[in-house]
């Protein structure tokens, strides 16, 4: 791309009134994305509700243009993914009783340097992975639906922030003013958590959740937890205490399965059927010698210059450098880190781009189990280390889906970069920020556990694996068999979450399916247009996500206040 169009397309979609408006927004998402993130052990993506949100917010200030709306969600969405890469992660560092080993700024230092890394690598890599290659991105394809229907007007904003305030005030009457419980329909069953939690948030999570993913959330959870503890308790085989160990490191390694499964299945062998494909061409000099030429101009973005690679290498420097002496890890970890970080990325591009999933602490594991075994890395920095490739890969995977939105609405790969740059730092100092409130407000105990505020299951994982896993068998079953299952076209994360979360998580989560359905069936009966209730739908869950979320991070951050005033 020339320098003039460049400069051309900066002007007429990256504007001041949607940096502001994308700014603003990017604080609130990212807030509310650490919350989310760390209360219901999962991170659904924001990028339908930032894109109605920044249509609804520009078009009240008389702009209209769909690719400047689009940049706007763009940086709205950026720090949710910063924000799940550092929750996914540090948070096991309380778990461990380690709160005292770890500051501010090397918090800081950590998402700074994944978030670099995230955006050198996508600079690098946009034109092979989504303008030449047949990657789906049903995220960034989603968002791009949702822009040019263009139905995001006065009645889709009603019902986007009226729901936000419902549930904000349904948030504010459980735990400011306790007129309701937290957990309801509670029975007794031993070793089982079970009951309906109190949450509008886990409703919605289940309601936007596909159907076909929850059925498997909903077996994970009745195997484990009625299968192998109460289950296995009763026939004598295990007591409650062992079986809970043999439930979370089975869980483990069904989630960490799937993230191999993700490697193999998405991955490699795509790039053993190219390079098939390479050896067949080869057959024939003219076309080899040409397919060789584009392979290698292609993969390189359309819109970097000889200024841009100085300016992404000096951004990867910097991040190599963070590693290696804010964090302390040494040089050759950096190096390590900042090399892998590259490999992660690209895998996360590929999972993103063919199923939509982003396991960004499966990848932050992989790297943390590397560093393990051929460095001296103390359990602190090994966090560090996930830390900074759960960003970095999560960044990865946002960027690359927001590029798919531009490519099919005719954005400029280069202006979506930029507001991804400006989302991702801002986003990096609000998501530290908010961790540091919550633990502030509640203290480290907050943090993983059966009963803990904040289940923090990634984080669980990762903590786990730095300090011994319960049970070595059951965790190696589950790798495997998450593995094999996710080639099979199974959705063994999610099982893997059925497994390893909370049953009353879990059984709320499908009760959020439950409401889909009869949604659905409602809808259906009364002739409405499929389509526009299925946005409905997701509008209004949308909403009350981020309004339970977004009081939740209010309340953290008034907590805090009232303390140090106190």
């Amino acid at each position: 791309m020339h320098q003039a169009s460049d400069r051309a397309a900066l002007r007429g979609q990256l504007s001041v009134a949607g940096i502001l408006i994308g700014c603003v927004g990017c604080v609130i998402i990212t807030a509310s994305s650490v919350y989310t993130a760390l209360k219901m052990g999962s991170l659904p993506w924001p990028t339908i509700f930032t894109s109605i949100t920044a249509l609804v917010l520009l078009r009240a200030a008389g702009r209209t243009s769909l690719n400047e709306a689009n940049i706007t969600q763009v940086i709205m969405s950026a720090g949710s993914m910063v924000a799940g890469g550092v929750a996914f992660t540090i948070p096991g560092v309380w778990m461990l009783g380690l709160a005292d080993s770890v500051s501010f700024g090397e918090m800081l230092a950590v998402a700074l340097a994944g978030t670099l890394l995230g955006l050198v690598c996508t600079a690098l890599i946009q034109r092979h992975f989504v303008e030449e290659s047949d990657l789906e991105y049903p995220i960034g394809t989603a968002a791009a639906e949702t822009l040019l229907a263009s139905r995001a007007g006065g009645s889709m904003g009603k019902k986007l922030f009226g729901s936000m305030v419902l549930a904000g005030l349904w948030c504010i009457a459980r735990d400011v003013l306790a007129l309701m419980p937290s957990l309801v329909a509670q029975v007794p069953v031993p070793g089982v958590a079970f009951g309906i939690q109190n949450s509008p948030m886990r409703w919605a999570v289940g309601f936007l959740a596909g159907r076909r993913s929850i059925i498997y959330w909903a077996i994970g959870a009745v195997l484990g937890w009625f299968g192998i503890v109460a289950g296995g308790n009763a026939l004598g085989v295990w007591d409650i205490s062992t079986a809970q160990g043999v439930v979370s490191s089975l869980g483990m390694g069904l989630m960490m399965g799937s993230g191999a499964g993700v490697v193999v299945r998405d991955i490699v062998m795509p790039m053993v059927r190219r390079a098939s494909a390479s050896r067949d061409l080869a057959a024939s000099p003219s076309e080899g010698v040409r397919e060789g030429r584009t392979a290698r101009d292609g993969f390189l973005s359309r819109f970097i210059s000889r200024y841009d690679a100085g300016v992404l290498a000096l951004m990867a420097a910097s991040a190599a450098l963070i590693v290696c002496f804010v964090l302390g890890l040494g040089p050759v970890v950096a190096i390590a880190v900042t090399l892998l970080a590259f490999v992660t990325a690209i895998m996360s591009a590929q999972s993103v781009g063919q199923s939509g999933i982003d396991p960004m602490e499966i990848f932050g594991l992989i790297v943390l189990l590397f560093v393990a075994a051929f460095s001296e890395a103390t359990q602190v920095q090994l966090f560090f280390v996930a830390g900074v490739i759960a960003v970095a890969c999560g960044l990865a995977g946002d960027v690359m889906s927001d590029f798919k939105t531009g490519q099919i609405i005719g954005t400029s790969p280069r202006s979506m970069w930029f507001g991804q740059a400006i989302g991702a730092l801002l986003g990096t100092f609000v998501a530290v920020a908010v961790m540091v409130a919550l633990v502030s407000a509640y203290g480290p105990g907050a943090f993983g556990g059966q009963d803990a505020m904040f289940v923090a299951a990634q984080a669980q994982v990762v903590a786990t694996m730095v300090s011994g896993i319960p049970s070595v068998p059951a965790f190696v079953v589950g790798l495997v068999a998450g593995a094999v299952l996710y080639c099979l076209g199974i959705p063994s994360m999610m099982l893997g979450l059925g497994v390893y979360l909370p049953f009353y998580m879990s059984i709320s989560t499908v009760l959020g399916a439950v409401v889909r359905w009869a949604y659905d069936r409602v809808c259906a009966s009364r002739g409405m247009d499929r389509e526009a209730a299925e946005e409905t739908g997701v509008v209004v869950a949308s909403g009350v996500l981020g309004g339970e979320s977004i009081v939740g991070v209010v309340i953290a951050f008034a907590t805090v206040a009232a303390g140090l005033m106190g």
